[in-house]
């Protein structure tokens, strides 16, 4: 699933008249960077969630031959958080197998294919992609690399899935992770919400964990001054 839907806030003035999935880089849009490369990896169902400028993004996918089936969870009458989002997608899915979900805000040149299948040889509820990054917010993990709390650096503000523990790893979120199709069950009702919170819920009686990798595989594109930076890191 590629979380599409978002303003694009961090993106304007270049998203004041197109979702920030059909922003270019080196003159392809984001949508279309990590379609290509998921259908490379052998995903051959991907399911895009719409709300700014919903029909651009399905004309788009149909003016190009992709080869995957291609869906979409409209929301254009509501935007749903991550959280939101996915109980709101989870129709479209088989039910029956993990599915990975990307930001399409984000570009990596991580190998999806072999972390999926890693994942596939686990019996966890969830898989986060993190790295040890210097963010404002940052995901809290005990030595198991078990997901354990939530913390804002710049209030100081900090959630547990628990009781605290001493010397939790800080690591930043990188906007890509697995989730059983199990999740989808134990998620509330199809609303507005973030996941995270969820997960920390979840964490109590569940499998969360992280999977660390370099920060240098990995890039953020929410920021016009970032555009520049991703055109290198796409020729690496």
């Amino acid at each position: 699933m590629i979380l599409a839907a978002g303003l694009g806030t961090r993106l304007r003035p270049l998203t004041n008249d197109r979702p920030k999935a059909l922003v270019e880089v080196g003159g392809t849009t984001l949508l279309e960077h990590n379609l290509n490369r998921l259908i490379s990896f052998g995903f051959n169902k991907i399911v895009i969630n719409i709300h700014h400028f919903p029909d651009m993004v399905k004309d788009f996918v149909k003016s190009r031959k992709f080869d995957s089936e291609i869906l979409f969870s409209d929301e254009r009458e509501q935007l749903m958080d991550t959280g939101g989002a996915l109980k709101k997608a989870e129709p479209l899915f088989s039910g029956r197998e993990p599915v990975l979900i990307h930001n399409v805000d984000i570009l990596t040149t991580l190998d999806l294919g072999q972390i999926y299948r890693n994942y596939l040889e686990t019996n966890i509820l969830a898989m986060l992609l993190v790295s040890s990054r210097n963010t404002a917010r940052q995901l809290l993990f005990d030595t198991d690399n078990q997901l354990a709390g939530w913390k804002n650096a710049a209030t100081d503000e900090t959630l547990w899935s628990e009781q605290p523990i001493a010397g939790a790893i800080p690591l930043a979120f990188s906007g890509i992770h697995i989730i059983s199709p199990e999740l989808f069950h134990l998620l509330p009702d199809a609303r507005p919400y973030p996941i995270i919170p969820e997960y920390l819920k979840l964490a109590k009686q569940h499998k969360i964990l992280a999977y660390k990798h370099l920060e240098e595989q990995w890039l953020d594109v929410g920021k016009p001054e970032t555009l520049k930076k991703a055109e290198i890191f796409l020729k690496h």
